[in-house]
């Protein structure tokens, strides 16, 4: 088993730990989830120049509608337009640079809460007061600077890069895997914030393997799935994936009995879907749900985490009920998931510990790190 080597960056034990085949590979070096040099490197070459997921569409359903985020340190505001459009551009006033909007909410128009100078939904200024004497102000001349938006199959996606590949193209792969159910149909129910003491990538990993469930998750979701029936294929560029073939203890996550067009096997098929860097999928026939990742720091993570139900259980006339049902259950599978990544990253600031082997159920977790590799220079 390889060792921390202290002469090597954690980029170089990253490097050196996706550098064996598959069947070789131990779990991730402690540098990488450690190190506030490598967090940073993170932030600068991963956060800034990917597709980051801003949550459901269906989210913002009015004009003036909107929410906010934080992409590589960049305050940034998401909101439908007066056309009915999704915008996305900077949360930073032009004058003296005070941050705009903060949460989520509807508003007629933005206006700066330090001197009210207000621009309309599209970012261009409308009013600015006590600026009349200014030889060089010029209304026109000034707007909040516009940042890519993209609606992909019901996600809110946002990025820096200008370059960066529609996700339309970027995440192909995804729409052949699980087109057939029409995940840009189902209704989102609930989006809540909060954060955890461990770092993204901990809680990344965890989402991504299915091995930890029947332990983790014995009180809820664990008896669902049996490990040997699991598929952990390769994964690609862009993301990594893996199914699960559930029993019927949790109704909700089989089709509905009005849906006709699943057939066999796909009437009961969990996906779990890893969108690089930190859109984490959980897609059934009956519910959804997601994490979105933003780091804070090595030790914290901020996660987005919202969920909610296929058209079919959205139109039952039990559909409330369905809503707290999932609600109930992801809420204590959160608490279980909570315990277990803060543990890990606790372990992984012990001076004792080392990586260990991986299992074949968690390739996912060594694609993942293929593609933290892959992102950084040099």
């Amino acid at each position: 088993m390889t060792r921390h080597d202290p002469d090597l960056t954690p980029l170089e034990e990253l490097r050196r730990n996706v550098g064996v085949p598959f069947e070789q590979a131990l779990a991730m070096p402690k540098s990488v989830y450690t190190s506030p040099e490598f967090a940073a490197q993170e932030m600068q070459h991963i956060f800034a120049r990917e597709w980051l997921c801003a949550g459901r569409a269906d989210a913002l359903p009015n004009p003036g509608d909107y929410l906010t985020m934080q992409i590589s340190g960049e305050p940034i505001v998401v909101l439908r337009d007066r056309a009915g459009a999704l915008r996305a551009m900077s949360n930073v006033c032009r004058h003296r640079m005070s941050q705009l909007l903060e949460g989520r909410g509807n508003t007629r128009s933005i206006v700066c809460p330090y001197h009210a100078w207000t621009y309309n939904l599209d970012g261009s200024l409308r009013g600015a007061p006590a600026m009349t004497l200014n030889e060089s102000f010029c209304k026109e001349q000034i707007g909040l600077p516009q940042v890519r938006c993209e609606e992909w199959l019901g996600w809110i996606m946002v990025t820096l890069n200008p370059d960066a590949p529609s996700p339309s193209v970027r995440l192909a792969e995804v729409e052949a895997l699980v087109g057939n159910l029409h995940m840009e149909a189902y209704s989102e129910a609930f989006r809540e914030e909060f954060r955890w003491a461990t770092n993204w990538k901990v809680l990344a990993e965890n989402f991504m393997e299915s091995y930890h469930l029947p332990v983790c998750h014995s009180g809820t979701i664990g008896g669902s799935v049996d490990l040997m029936k699991m598929t952990c294929p390769e994964g690609l560029a862009a993301f990594n994936y893996h199914h699960i073939l559930k029993n019927d203890a949790i109704p909700l996550a089989l089709a509905h009995p009005k849906n006709t067009v699943l057939q066999g096997d796909e009437r009961r098929r969990t996906w779990l879907l890893a969108i690089y860097p930190s859109l984490m999928i959980t897609l059934t026939p009956g519910y959804f749900w997601y994490l979105c990742l933003t780091p804070d720091g090595p030790g914290h993570v901020n996660v987005l985490f919202g969920g909610g139900l296929s058209p079919e259980f959205v139109a039952d006339p039990e559909a409330a009920e369905h809503f707290a049902q999932v609600k109930a259950l992801l809420d204590e599978v959160n608490i279980e998931d909570k315990g277990c990544v803060e543990r890990v990253y606790r372990g992984l600031c012990a001076s004792m510990s080392e990586p260990g082997p991986l299992s074949h159920l968690e390739r996912p977790n060594f694609d993942f790190a293929r593609y933290i590799s892959g992102m950084m220079p040099g």
